[in-house]
Order: C-alpha cells, then structure tokens, then sequence
C-alpha cells in the first residue's frame, strides 16, 4: 500500500502546484493589463491637458458660483469666433465621440458634426435636446429663449444649477456644452421668436427644434419653417404626463390624444399644412391633472393677462414630473441625429391602422349619403383630414350619445338632415345607433333632439361651436 499512496501525494503535489502556478499567472495578467490601461488612461489624460491648456479661450466664460454672469454674445459675427476652439485636437474629438463614429461611420458623422441647430425653447425639453445633440457631435447651436431659471426649472432643466436661478436659461446651456464639447460653436440668444421677424434667428441652419409652450407662436413658427422650406421637429405635450411608454415620434397628421397636439393641428389644418411635420407626443390620456390655479393675491392686482412677460404667454403653472419633458428631448435629438447623419428613421410607428381608419370613415360617409341622395356621389365636402379632425379633435374617438364609449365600430354620420354636410354638422356614433339615427331622422322625419334628448343635442350645439371657433381663431 504504501507506492500507492506515495503515488497518489506525488499525483495530489503537482496537481496543487499546477492550480497555484494558474493563480499567479493569471495574477500576472490582470495586473499587466491593468497597468497598461492606467497608463494609456494617463497618457491620453495627460494630452487633454496639454489640449486644453494649449487652447483654452482667452477669455473667462463661466458662470461663478458667487452670481458672475457670461458676456453677452457679440452680434453680426460668424459663429465659428463666438466661441469653442476651432483648432481644438481632432484626435481628442474623435476619442470623445468615438461610439458615435462606431455607429454613423465616417461619413455620417462627417455630416453630424457639420450640422447646425436652431434649439427654440431652453426649458424641461429644448435643454435636454441641446446637451445629447451636443454630446453627439453637433458643432453649431444656436438657443433661443427670453426666460430665466427658477427654482421650480431644477426639477427639469438639463443643466441649470442653484447657482443659475436668476440667469437666462440659454446661458445655462452654453455654459454646460462648452464644459462638455470644447469644440462647439454656440450663440445664446436671450430673444423671443416672433413671426415678424421671420428668419433672423433661422439663418443658415439645417434643424430647427420647436420646444415652445405657447401655442400662437408654435404655430406661427411652424407655418413659417414649412413655407420656407427649413427643417422642423416640433415637441407637443410633455406637462400632466407620466407614462413614458406612451411617448412616440409620429407626423403632426397621425398624433392622437394629446390637447395641444390636437390644437396645433387643427390650426395648422387652417393654413392648409396636413402633414410634413414630424412631433415628439405622448398617446396618453390627460387625467384630471390641470393648470394649478393661480394665487388670489395675483388676481387682486388686476388683469391677470398683464402678468405676461410676452401676451399671449401663460401665467398658471402645468404640473410636470421632470423624466417626461426630458425624453421628449431625447427623442428630438436622436431623430435629428439620425438624419443629419443620413440614416433617417424611416418609418417612425404611428398608431397602427389610423390611416386606415379614417379612410374606411370616410368611404362610408360617403356611401350613406348617396344612399340619401339615391344616386352615386363621387364626393362629399369632407377630406380624410376632416374625417380625422372630427373623429380625433372634435370628438376625442368616442360617440356622441352618452355614456360616450369608445365604438366596437366607429361611424360618421349627419347630424340635422336638413343641414348640409359640414364639420359642424357630422357627428361619431356607433354603428347600431347611426342606424337608429337614419331610421328616425331620415325615414321617420323626426328631429334628432327629439330622438337623443336636448342634452346629446347641446353637446353637438357646444362642439359646432368649438370647430367655428378654431377657424375663426386661425384665420
């Protein structure tokens, strides 16, 4: 027994000795291998240094703590001497946007960080557009926006500290992608845009990003980009929101369930632009979130519309958690990204079949009203963009006779048979009840008030008159 067992401390030694000869190896490794990413990561910390300290601008723009405000920009003057180091270290750009370059290649993010920016509106959602398009590659933004940082901006705003309370919101900004992009050219522009103006603030730019909360001049800067053919990605709703599965990037014509998207459209309708706009919205339903109301004190000053920085400007606060309007941002950014890039997002998903729906609404329509005129009508005065309208804005995709579901199988139908075809005059029911409608209003002759009650009758009254005051509003 005892070769046996001298076999087996013999076999036991080198086995021990073979695993403790692995551990020290692999020791070795690891170790090797982390120094040599220390030192590469000195190295290349050592270069960012000498960079920076071989072209750091002469002149001081940061935001002190202590309340010490940026210069003003210098007007008239070409964007690449405003700021950022034009000769800054092209292999240290390359290294900061080396996951990007992986991405986009060489030549898209050639066109990347050529590209130029117009940023309308430096809130919860213009800032956060503003760093991600800056932190991808974008050299020149120019921000708009006349509103300074409070302490309620913090639970949003990109990049505004404690220390910004009080300072312009753009500056916020700048201050923050200089720190991040030593590269980058930005013009902060404390300024409202105004339609009279048209494209001053515009010029030379291949986006423009709408992140503006007053309705009149979103319009009026939409109207205008789709008129001159300038670029626009425009931001609707992100206030009394929270579910961010619900946030989608779509056409202006596609967008559902969202108030200011609906107000937005129909009045863009009126200008004759349908389409062509691509938003960042959410399909949520508002709940029973609204404008919180304002003080009592305020009213007792006099005309609450004279508490306006800008008329037309609201005074009560949206409620807003701070994620929401942040990816609307994001989103913003990354569909501009992508196309200055040349790999556009294609076929950004729009509620699946919508089209579809308002193209069956429509053919229906027109069906029952040849039925009516007992001949073949080749059209009625209504568009698939009206059908959406009604269907969508007008009547929220719920039938009109209480308790206003969502239809098993949505209809439009004439409301007054003694009335012409119109948006006022079209209504949404459901199947079965617009074939009770024809049957009593059309066979039977009787008035649909007597059919649905005076109180369905007032709901049609108040949502003729909502559509007659939104073009009357627009024209």
């Amino acid at each position: 027994m005892g070769p046996v067992m001298n076999f087996s401390s013999h076999k036991t030694h080198l086995i021990l000795t073979a695993l403790a000869t692995s551990v020290l190896t692999a020791s070795l490794l690891t170790a090797y291998n982390s120094y040599r990413k220390q030192r590469a990561r000195r190295i290349l910390d050592e270069e960012v240094r000498r960079s920076l300290a071989t072209h750091e601008p002469k002149e001081d723009i940061s935001l002190k703590a202590s309340g010490g405000t940026l210069p003003e920009p210098r007007q008239g003057e070409d964007w690449s001497v405003l700021n950022g180091s034009t000769d800054f270290d092209d292999e240290l750009v390359r290294e900061q946007l080396a996951r990007n370059y992986a991405f986009f290649g060489e030549e898209g993010m050639a066109k990347i960080r050529g590209g130029s920016v117009v940023i309308i509106g430096c809130g919860g959602v213009g800032s956060w557009a503003a760093v991600m398009l800056a932190r991808s590659g974008v050299s020149k933004i120019r921000l708009v926006d006349f509103d300074y940082v409070t302490l309620s901006s913090l639970n949003r705003h990109a990049t505004a500290t404690l220390a910004d309370v009080g300072t312009p919101k753009v500056k916020c900004i700048e201050r923050t992608l200089k720190q991040v992009c030593k590269w980058i050219n930005i013009e902060a522009c404390v300024d409202i845009w105004k339609k009279e103006e048209g494209g001053r603030l515009l010029e030379d730019v291949d986006w423009v990003v709408d992140a503006i909360d007053n309705i009149t001049t979103k319009v009026d800067l939409l109207h205008y980009c789709h008129s001159n053919n300038i670029k626009v990605f425009s931001s609707m709703g992100a206030g009394a929101k929270s579910d961010p599965t619900r946030i989608q990037i779509s056409d202006i014509s596609y967008t559902i369930y969202d108030p200011l998207a609906r107000s937005v459209r129909r009045r863009l309708r009126v200008l004759g632009i349908n389409s062509g706009i691509p938003v960042v919205y959410s399909t949520e339903v508002p709940g029973d979130v609204k404008l919180l109301p304002l003080p009592e004190e305020e009213f007792q000053k006099g005309n609450v519309n004279e508490l306006n920085v800008f008329d037309d400007f609201r005074v009560r606060i949206l409620p807003v958690i701070g994620p929401l309007p942040s990816i609307f941002g994001l989103h913003i950014a990354t569909y501009i990204i992508c196309n200055l890039a040349g790999k556009p997002i294609a076929n950004p998903l729009p509620i699946k079949n919508r089209r579809k729906l308002y193209e069956r609404l429509s053919r229906e329509l027109l069906t029952r009203e040849s039925r009516i005129a007992g001949e073949q009508l080749n059209r009625i005065p209504i568009d698939e963009d009206d059908v959406a309208l009604i269907f969508e804005d007008v009547y929220l995709g719920r039938s009109l006779i209480p308790p206003h579901p969502v239809p098993t199988k949505a209809v439009l139908v004439r409301w007054d048979p003694n009335e012409p075809v119109t948006l006022e005059n079209v209504v949404v029911m459901e199947g079965k009840e617009a074939d009770h409608h024809m049957r009593e209003c059309w066979d039977l002759q009787r008035r649909p008030g007597e059919v649905w009650g005076e109180h369905v009758e007032g709901i049609v009254r108040r949502r003729a008159e909502e559509v007659r005051r939104v073009r009357e509003a627009v024209l």
